[in-house]
């Protein structure tokens, strides 16, 4: 069986605010061998865009090096101004084992290419999640703290030298996050006000890292373009902490303010038995079991 990994790459830069930047990437990933595109998706709120990448190792961690050089020659991280936390113009480049590959392999992968962009790019980076090479270093939120007008001073402190690189960030594309993880969800609940610390208290309450649900890391922000608060998460173990879970905290507490929700995103792609566990919940399905119940589990794989 052929090995294929998946890429989610984020950048620092969006379709509206920059589109030769945008369209450079895109073009940029197209080009590699190997690789296959599946989705683009660009917000001119977070000023930032993010790829879907599948294909195999080799391929894979080509188009990871080629973005990130094409990311250094059309993004200037001094001039960078935008909602979502950031530190690089490549922000962060997770791996992510799709077919006959091991977290182990995307760990290798992920120090491999690491080491390729900074001997030949000068960019340093953090190894985090599954490749992290320290407990303090597993969490992204935390590696991003400081964000890239904070990292210089940050480098210098005696916890935090970068993987592979020196103590200073590069001066334009600034440093990147690269990694192994398991899937991940880009999920996003936008509520009926323009009161962005509501959305900031739903938040907070909600994420792991302040006592809420253990694996969702969210943050509370101001859609400019809509004047709409949004609730940002990234559900780092859908199964631990189903979609609907989060859904139905963030109702519940935006009820408190006399807020509704008004919609949710995904951002990028998502595994299917994500989207089937909301379905499960809500249809009160008994006996359910979607490997055996959903068509289209038993066309993978017919000719």
């Amino acid at each position: 069986m052929m090995k294929l990994v998946e890429c989610i790459p984020n950048f620092s830069v969006s379709r509206e605010r920059d589109e030769a930047a945008f369209n450079a990437l895109v073009e940029t990933a197209q080009a590699v061998a190997g690789c296959t595109v599946l989705d683009v998706q660009s917000d001119g709120t977070h000023n930032r865009c993010v790829f879907t990448l599948v294909g195999s190792p080799e391929g894979i961690g080509e188009a990871a090096f080629r973005l990130a050089k094409r990311a250094m020659e059309v993004i200037d991280m001094t001039k960078h101004q935008g909602a979502h936390p950031r530190m690089g113009a490549t922000d962060v480049i997770p791996f992510v084992p799709t077919m006959d590959m091991t977290v182990e392999e995307c760990v290798e992968l992920s120090r491999q290419v690491a080491q390729r962009i900074w001997e030949e790019l000068g960019i340093p980076s953090f190894l985090y999640e599954e490749s992290a090479t320290a407990p303090g270093r597993v969490n992204l939120a935390k590696i991003r703290k400081g964000q890239f007008e904070g990292m210089p001073e940050k480098l210098l402190e005696p916890e935090w030298a970068p993987d592979f690189g020196q103590r200073k960030i590069h001066p334009t594309a600034g440093i990147i996050a690269i990694g192994a993880r398991m899937p991940l969800v880009a999920f996003n609940v936008n509520l009926d006000t323009d009161n962005v610390e509501i959305a900031k208290s739903i938040a907070k309450a909600i994420r792991g890292s302040s006592g809420g649900f253990r694996y969702c890391k969210a943050i509370g922000l101001l859609l400019e373009d809509r004047n709409v608060a949004q609730v940002s998460m990234n559900m780092v173990n859908y199964e631990g902490t189903p979609l609907y879970y989060a859904y139905e905290m963030i109702r519940a507490l935006a009820d408190r303010w006399g807020v509704r929700i008004i919609g949710t995103e995904l951002v990028g792609l998502t595994p299917a038995k994500a989207l089937i566990d909301c379905a499960e919940y809500y249809l009160k399905l008994e006996n359910f079991d979607c490997h055996k119940q959903v068509m289209e589990y038993h066309l993978v794989g017919m000719e």
